[in-house]
This record gives C-alpha cells, sequence and structure tokens, in this order.
C-alpha cells in the first residue's frame, strides 16, 4: 500500500505543484465476522443505523472503526471495518467516521442505506462487469502502473 501511496502523492505534486493536497486512504472491509448487539430489557437487538465503535475492538495501534450503516429486517447485522492507512486532510475522527456512513446514502439503485459507500460499491459492480464483459487480456505495460487500484 505504501508504494501507492507515494505514487499517487508523486503524481498529484508533478499535476499540481505548489498545491497542498488533503487525501486521505481508508481500507473498507466488509467480510468480516465481527458482530454488536444492543442489550435491552428482554433481550439483545441489532444497532441502530450509523452505530459506530472506535474502542474496545479496535487496534490502539491504528486509526481504525467499526460501522453499523445498514438495518437488517431479519437476522444480525454486519458490520463494515474501516482503517484509515494514510490522512493528512485533518479532518476530527468523529467527521472522517460520518463521512463514509453519509456515502452509504448515496448508492441509487437502493432506497435505503448500504453496507459499504457508494463509490465503493460502484466501483465493485465495474469490476465484475468489466471481468464479465472484456474477455481478453490486459496489457501488461499496465502491471507497473495504478491499473490495478
Amino acid at each position: 500500500m505504501e508504494w501507492e501511496i507515494n505514487l499517487i502523492v508523486a503524481s498529484l505534486r508533478g499535476l499540481c505543484p505548489g498545491v497542498k493536497h488533503k487525501l486521505a486512504f481508508v481500507v473498507v472491509t466488509k467480510r468480516i465476522s465481527t458482530r454488536f448487539f444492543l442489550p435491552s430489557s428482554e433481550h439483545v437487538t441489532n444497532p441502530p443505523p450509523g452505530t459506530v465503535v472506535d474502542s474496545e475492538m479496535t487496534r490502539p495501534e491504528r486509526y481504525d472503526f467499526f460501522l453499523v450503516s445498514q438495518s437488517v429486517r431479519q437476522g444480525t447485522v454486519a458490520p463494515t471495518h474501516y482503517n484509515v492507512i494514510y490522512d493528512t486532510t485533518g479532518l476530527k475522527p468523529d467527521h472522517m467516521q460520518r463521512l463514509p456512513y453519509k456515502l452509504t446514502h448515496l448508492y441509487f439503485n437502493w432506497p435505503g442505506t448500504i453496507r459499504v459507500p457508494a463509490p465503493c460499491q460502484y466501483a465493485q459492480k465495474l469490476t465484475f462487469l468489466a471481468g464479465q464483459s472484456l474477455h481478453a487480456e490486459h496489457n501488461l505495460r499496465l502491471s507497473s502502473t495504478l491499473f490495478y487500484l
């Protein structure tokens, strides 16, 4: 990851010299086995959408958090894990945690919130469609570029 981040930052400096770029790189992991429950008087329930867990279950040496962004009608809700690996934005942690939650509302193929931010869902759909449609090998010169991001 460090190589890709350095390459992107260097490219931005080359394209716009003298501009102080503010960037954040966040690793979004949706396939995790962690679950959270909200105790009530009689039984446990799912936490409401927008619930953030940024202590106790996270690693102190990382800038990471769990976010429950959607509600489910049946079963247990699965949170999404966010790991901020690079951040020069200057956003407070509360704002950095609120941003992906707001982005889960922007997926136009579903009337409610989804599990991951909309740009991640669109990227996943695009890569799936490209894999199904383009029945050819990619150009080998792309191997040394940011093609795989």
